[in-house]
């Protein structure tokens, strides 16, 4: 390198070095604070959530509106994302339910959602996750609900009906899908195995590409891969943190049939959320199959100003063409609108469940 671009680097390479050296201090002050806080609550004998959604939501949203750049409101989520995550488990480990096995989406999705430092636990379908949390197997469990290739994840809103969790938060990630091998080529492969909401977004492609190949589901992606891993003859759909895990090959990668893939997951818990300023609630509903029924039941909402994000429908499987109708609603249902516009709907559905108010990923 020029000595004279050496000479000039030197003073800006220990300006970062010594600004790095400030951070630490920093970030190690601030969890010795929240170790403070822990302990405060404990000589009081308040044994209230070490994990709240909302007041984490609030501390990254407040730093996203004071940054000044040039780093983004994105990389303010992740950085401090990480930072709330080791300081919460400096108080306590935090158990996290998810689909496995290792390099799942569901995976990916909990530890973007938590921050590094919580404990995974990988179930083997989504009933094993909501049971988990269910029975303090886990503190959080998450799970897809919607796909913006696919639609709904119909299991998820089957369990949804029943748990007594909530629903205490959302995260939405990018889908990838990659196309994994042994080998790393298709040489041999006979079958293409994925989570049937997988194959759906890849169906186009895999028409073009591998038409004589057989489409076969399995539980997860990360199970697609971990039979990979085993058999030469089998191609997994699956992300390349899958192919990290089983140790597979990519022989093609974004195999997803729109660009634009995401999947939303929920996180569900027991704690009920507190307003946060910004926030989401979700409801289940159902009224009368009559004629104007639907129309009536979501007046209330347009009476109050409360805006409709979601409406999805689910048979109710009565035999009788009635349906669950799955709401998301913008505010928290402490919120004076929200809490009006509610008691009215309740008065008019023959079925009403609140899932929980949250904060909106934003």
């Amino acid at each position: 390198m020029d000595k004279d671009l050496q000479a000039k680097l030197l003073p800006l390479r220990q300006k970062i070095d010594s600004l790095d050296e400030q951070i630490l201090a920093l970030v190690n002050e601030r969890a010795r604070t929240a170790q403070a806080v822990g302990e405060l609550k404990h000589a009081h004998h308040e044994r209230g959530p070490v994990f709240r959604p909302e007041r984490e939501a609030q501390v990254v949203r407040a730093l996203q509106q004071a940054n000044t750049g040039p780093i983004g409101a994105a990389a303010i989520d992740a950085i401090w994302g990480q930072i709330i995550s080791v300081c919460r488990a400096l108080e306590k480990d935090i158990h996290v339910a998810y689909l496995g096995p290792a390099g799942s989406f569901s995976e990916q999705a909990a530890f973007e959602y938590m921050g590094q430092d919580i404990a995974g636990v990988p179930c083997p379908d989504f009933d094993e996750v909501f049971r988990r949390v269910e029975a303090d197997g886990a503190d959080v469990g998450v799970v897809p609900v919607e796909n913006s290739t696919e639609g709904a994840v119909n299991r998820t809103l089957d369990l949804l009906l029943h748990t007594p969790l909530r629903i205490v938060g959302e995260h939405t990630i990018v889908i990838r899908h990659c196309l994994l091998t042994r080998s790393g080529t298709m040489d041999g492969v006979t079958r293409v195995l994925a989570h049937p909401q997988a194959l759906a977004q890849c169906q186009h492609w895999l028409g073009l590409n591998q038409p004589g190949l057989a489409l076969e589901p399995v539980v997860s992606n990360a199970q697609a891969a971990r039979i990979a891993a085993d058999d030469p003859t089998v191609a997994a759909i699956a992300s390349d943190r899958a192919a990290q895990a089983w140790g597979l090959q990519m022989v093609f990668e974004g195999i997803q049939d729109d660009p634009m893939n995401r999947t939303r997951f929920l996180a569900l818990g027991k704690l009920e959320t507190l307003p946060s300023g910004a926030d989401k609630t979700s409801l289940i509903l159902a009224v009368p199959n009559e004629a104007g029924a639907v129309y009536k039941m979501l007046a209330p909402l347009a009476d109050h100003g409360v805006s409709m994000y979601r409406f999805e429908s689910r048979p109710a499987r009565t035999g009788q063409w009635e349906y669950y109708f799955y709401v998301d609603i913008e505010g928290h249902v402490q919120d004076v609108a929200v809490a009006k516009a509610l008691s009215e709907l309740q008065a008019r559905c023959a079925f009403f469940k609140v899932l929980g108010s949250y904060p909106r990923q934003t």
